[in-house]
């Protein structure tokens, strides 16, 4: 069970999605994005779900067969099996089984971990160790990058690597919101992102560290006008996922264009560990169209992290508040998709200027009722909805064995 919206006490927690129950086949399918974030290998490859049964109200039960009955992972495991599960259309409830695995299958896991290590270049250059969080839209103009960058901004003040990928191809501006500029550099075949340390109030011998990426870097400057189809901006992000030498990182945040296209199906193939982040306005008609993008996100088997509701209300200078642009919307799509509502962000002058002068009012200013909406979202990610994966866990043995062992199984 998800806790409410802390900045709205009466936001709705989130409820199972209405519909018919999955069939183990696509409760499989889901899972195939826990990924292992030592042998880089979905947990299904690897052989660790050994049984999946659903009963007639929709409660699913995950046999999970583990390296080691005392794997030190298997609370992060049941967590994220138990989150992602919970997310699919018609799910009452989950629960987690715990088994070990037999010589026999852990032989298999051997031997799949080593081809994968061995033989099989890596799909992405984004590390199993980093949480990939996709932060998307129905539709333009509902301030899905301000919420990236500005979220982004919130993760590093907390000491944290933040890696922001901007694959709005089209409407690239993730880099004059950030204050980042200079063309991409590289080498050894590879694209280095450009960077940004970002102070931490609270420690500040542990800056955290913003590593972009966007086509902004790569044309003339950002009245640029890319004409480009489908197919090649589908590449250009792969271009970005599998080119780019992203190092370490506890997240990265995609800024993807509205809608459901391409480049939203071509992430869930590239990285199917992916978790959404669904952005809306107060408006009833934002809501609508944000729904297609949670299906989706289901039909291609990723998590919907959340919703969040952008431009909430006008906050004056003298701290009246105003709905101008309605009431509603971020609940009514929270309820329609069985996804908790995790942010109502206020709509303040800050947050454009900011943007405008690359200062994320997250960082330019902390206090005002956006800055403290950005980071309690940031928060509530960390603490609650996407928490850095911890790497030393069971896998650790097989992996050894593995770089130790590289002709027997």
């Amino acid at each position: 069970m998800q806790t409410p919206d802390p900045n709205d006490p009466g936001a709705p927690v989130h409820e199972p999605v209405v519909g018919p129950a999955p069939s183990p086949d696509e409760v499989r399918r889901m899972l195939a994005g826990v990924i292992d974030p030592e042998l880089h290998v979905s947990i299904v490859e690897l052989g660790m779900v050994d049984g999946i049964e659903i009963d007639g109200e929709g409660c699913v039960t995950v046999q999970v067969a583990l390296t080691t009955a005392g794997c030190p992972l298997r609370s992060q495991i049941k967590s994220e099996v138990e989150s992602r599960v919970r997310s699919m259309r018609g799910v009452s409830d989950v629960h987690v089984v715990y088994g070990e695995m037999t010589a026999e299958q852990k032989t298999a896991a051997m031997q799949r971990a080593r081809w994968q290590a061995r033989e099989h270049a890596a799909d992405t250059e984004v590390p199993a160790s980093t949480r990939v969080i996709a932060v998307a839209s129905g539709k333009g103009g509902v301030g899905k990058s301000s919420v990236t960058v500005n979220l982004a901004a919130a993760l590093a003040a907390r000491g944290l690597t933040v890696g922001v990928l901007d694959a709005d191809i089209w409407g690239f501006n993730v880099p004059r919101m950030l204050g980042v500029e200079g063309r991409l550099g590289g080498a050894e075949g590879k694209i280095h992102p450009n960077t940004l340390t970002v102070p931490n109030p609270s420690d500040p011998s542990s800056p955290g560290l913003i590593k972009v990426v966007s086509m902004g870097f790569l044309v003339d400057d950002e009245g640029t006008a890319l004409m480009w189809r489908g197919l090649i901006l589908t590449k250009a992000v792969e271009q970005f996922l599998t080119d780019v030498r992203w190092g370490d990182m506890d997240y990265l945040l995609i800024d993807l264009p509205p809608g459901t296209g391409d480049i939203q199906m071509g992430l869930a193939r590239m990285l199917p560990q992916s978790e959404l982040l669904v952005v809306t306005t107060p408006a009833l008609a934002a809501q609508r169209v944000a729904a297609r993008v949670a299906d989706m996100a289901r039909r291609s088997y990723l998590k919907v992290v959340g919703v969040i509701e952008n431009m909430t209300e006008f906050v004056a200078p003298d701290g009246e508040r105003y709905a101008l642009f309605g009431e509603g919307g971020g609940g009514a799509l929270s309820r329609e998709i069985g996804a908790p509502l995790v942010a109502k962000i206020p709509l303040e002058p800050a947050v454009s200027a900011g943007s405008d002068a690359g200062r994320p009012v997250a960082l330019a200013a902390p206090d005002s009722p956006a800055g403290r909406a950005f980071h309690a979202l940031a928060a509530d990610v960390v603490e609650h909805l996407a928490p850095p994966i911890e790497m030393a866990g069971c896998t650790a043995r097989i992996l050894s064995l593995v770089e130790q062992s590289p002709t027997k199984a």
